[in-house]
């Protein structure tokens, strides 16, 4: 990763972070438009949003660029991938950024606002297990206005259809190794990249002090996200966007 003349290339590290993802996930960009286009159709062209376990704000840099009106708190525990997102919205007053555990019950108290027309996230709940799934779409429900959304674009495993989840596996994986023969990052290799920079080394080992080597939680069924987001209190939900190995449920108030 370079360096510019004032410091790090946070441009570069944001552009890197969105490769490394794109490995894992060919349809990123697909579903990305596809949640903007659910954004603007039921809130409209200015909305408030809340960017959900941000990350280096993949969402919010897509939003602001689809919807210069809107505003964007990013909220997310990651040292590491917060530095980044800070440093590339830095100067940009629409955005703002808040450390917090999305697992502590209080952490909405930190957040600027009382309401938001939406919440969006991406590649991210799949770390969480059914049970503290369940009371974060609880305090989501009361932090998204009447009329607001929620939207979660994550894998969503269907267990009935294991030849049709094995076989898409198989494909997916193998462009996977493509790619990587060709030089591409994946997690591993990139955290590695991340950990010999300068400004990163010291929150990247604090990041991993803080989450271990996580896995995956139960990643439920797109039929378990509606039906616990309805009963957290959503008037509507289902997918509005699928590929083989992932989907994007909408959650409207």
């Amino acid at each position: 990763m370079t360096e510019t003349a004032t410091g790090t290339d946070w441009h570069g590290w944001q552009e890197s972070w969105d490769r490394q993802q794109e490995w894992y996930l060919p349809d990123r960009e697909e579903r990305f438009r596809v949640m903007l286009d659910m954004v603007e159709a039921t809130v409209g062209p200015e909305p408030r949003v809340l960017d959900l376990a941000c990350g280096t704000g993949s969402i919010t840099d897509r939003l602001l660029r689809r919807l210069p009106g809107a505003t964007s708190t990013g909220v997310d525990l990651d040292p590491a991938l917060l530095a980044i997102a800070r440093g590339y919205f830095a100067g940009d007053d629409r955005v703002s950024f808040v450390t917090a555990d999305l697992k502590d019950p209080g952490w909405t108290e930190l957040l600027p606002y009382d309401a938001y027309d939406a919440v969006l996230t991406a590649t991210a709940l799949h770390w969480l297990h059914s049970e503290p799934l369940t009371a974060l779409y609880g305090r989501l429900a009361g932090l998204v206005r009447d009329g607001g959304v929620f939207m979660n674009a994550d894998r969503m495993k269907d267990a009935t259809t294991p030849r049709i989840n094995e076989a898409e596996r198989a494909h997916r994986h193998a462009a996977m190794d493509r790619a990587k023969e060709a030089g591409a990052l994946d997690w591993a290799r990139w955290w590695d990249l991340a950990a010999q920079d300068p400004v990163l080394a010291g929150p990247t080992a604090e990041r991993f002090r803080i989450y271990g080597e996580h896995a995956d939680g139960d990643t439920p069924s797109v039929e378990w996200h509606a039906r616990t987001l309805r009963e957290a209190g959503f008037g509507e939900a289902r997918a509005v966007w699928s590929s083989p190995a992932d989907s994007l449920i909408l959650a409207l108030k």
